[in-house]
This record gives C-alpha cells, sequence and structure tokens, in this order.
C-alpha cells in the first residue's frame, strides 16, 4: 500500500493519471475499471486530454463499470454509466465490444453480475480499478457489512448511499438497490487506485487508514492489498497522524 498526499484535487488527478498510464501500458490489451463520481473526474480528464493531444493510444485498453444504480443504465441521466459516458467513454470513442456496463434496468440482475465476472476472464483479470471513497467507507456500492470475499451482486443501499446520491439528479429518486463489483472481485486487480479528495472525506480517510480493519468500513479491507495507491488532497489527509 502506498500513500500519496497532494497539495490540491489537480495535483491528485494528475499524479494518480501519470501512474495509471504506467501501469497500463505495462500490460498487452489491459483491462480498466472505471468508477463514476467526483473524485475520479480530474483523472479522467487528464486521459482524455492525452489521448486528444496523441500523447496516449488507449487503442487496446477494455472497460468495465464498477457500478450501476438498480432501475437505471446509461439512458438515465444522473446513472453512473451516464456520467462515465460523457467523461470517459464517449471522448474516448470506446468501441461497445471493449466495454462491459451493468444494465440496472436489466429483467435479470444476476446475470448482469455473472457477465461482468465473464467479461474479466475474457481479458484475464482486472489490471487496474479506479475507486472513490464513500462518506460511510463503501467503495463501489460495497455497503457497510459486505464480506471481504464477496463476488459481483446486487445489494441493498445504506441510507447515507441513497442520500448522498441525490446529487447526481435534478429530482428526487427512489435509490434502493445497486449492482457493483464484490470486494473479492476488486481485490483481484493488480492496481488499485483510491481517489479521496475534500475535508468532508477527512474523518472516513482516518477510519480507512488507521482504524481497525473491519468489513463495517469496507474500504480498510483494501489496505493489505500490495498494488493499492491512495491518492489525497491536503483536506481530506488532514486528520492523519503526521508522519
Amino acid at each position: 500500500m502506498e500513500v500519496i498526499v497532494c497539495s490540491s484535487y489537480a495535483d491528485l488527478s494528475l499524479r494518480a493519471s501519470e501512474d495509471l498510464i504506467r501501469c497500463m501500458a505495462s500490460r498487452k490489451d489491459p483491462l480498466l475499471c472505471a468508477a463514476s463520481g467526483d473524485s475520479p473526474s480530474g483523472l479522467y480528464k487528464d486521459l482524455v486530454a492525452k489521448v486528444g493531444q496523441k500523447q496516449l493510444d488507449i487503442s487496446g485498453w477494455a472497460f468495465l463499470g464498477l457500478d450501476e444504480w438498480v432501475g437505471m443504465n446509461g439512458s438515465d441521466e444522473g446513472s453512473c454509466r451516464y456520467h462515465l459516458n460523457r467523461e470517459l467513454f464517449s471522448p474516448l470513442h470506446v468501441p461497445d465490444d471493449r466495454l462491459f456496463f451493468f444494465d440496472g434496468r436489466a429483467a435479470n440482475l444476476e446475470s448482469e453480475c455473472r457477465e461482468a465476472e465473464s467479461f474479466i476472464l475474457r481479458h484475464g483479470d482486472l489490471d487496474a480499478t479506479i475507486l472513490g471513497l464513500g462518506l460511510n467507507g463503501h467503495v463501489g456500492m460495497n455497503e457497510p457489512g459486505t464480506s471481504v470475499s464477496s463476488r459481483t451482486h446486487v445489494t441493498a443501499l445504506d441510507p447515507i448511499t441513497a442520500q448522498t446520491g441525490q446529487k447526481y439528479f435534478k429530482e428526487a429518486q427512489s435509490l434502493t438497490e445497486g449492482i457493483t463489483l464484490g470486494l473479492g472481485t476488486l481485490l483481484d486487480s493488480r492496481n488499485i487506485f483510491l481517489l479521496v479528495s475534500g475535508a468532508k472525506k477527512a474523518s472516513i480517510v482516518k477510519s480507512v487508514l488507521e482504524g481497525e480493519i473491519s468489513e463495517k468500513v469496507p474500504a480498510s479491507m483494501l489496505r493489505g492489498h500490495p498494488g493499492l495507491r491512495i491518492y489525497l488532497d491536503s483536506e481530506a489527509a488532514g486528520l492523519l497522524k503526521k508522519q
């Protein structure tokens, strides 16, 4: 595990982008798991800019979405797919055959879970996974109490997640369930990039990094992963013990 504290969100995004590009360059036809949300937005902006300036070739990359609200897909403004389409997939012109994303409107959600795991296996495992951190310590939609051995699954949403998720929508939504890669699936990734910014995340960052490793704080279960990199801005790192 490596903890990188940056002076600002912009610096955090650039550093994470540069490290991700190096990791992906070391693999043949690599697979990247992408999270939606505010934290990775700067990283995605840098990737898109580098591709546009022909500083980066992602023609061999494949992409997997981390999670989705049940009852939604890319046609729903505010969905996880909707945001990633705008920030990453559409600007990069990612073809359908190199992308898997959950359809939260599908009649058979268990089939969606199986297909996500199969997509990973077809590409020889996850090379890198980008994560944000929820106020309750979740990663993806792995809520407090999720087993560390969990695979891709449908989950009931914690009230904190349901409340926080409202910010992505113009009108109030009934958010009760999600579909997500499991903690066990995430821990199979060769590299994990956990990006966290802002003073409001300082308390949960402290719990994740300095508290007990427990399924009550799902992100803490990542701490033993040898390829884990945690990127913090100075505000998110504000409550950590000084090294």
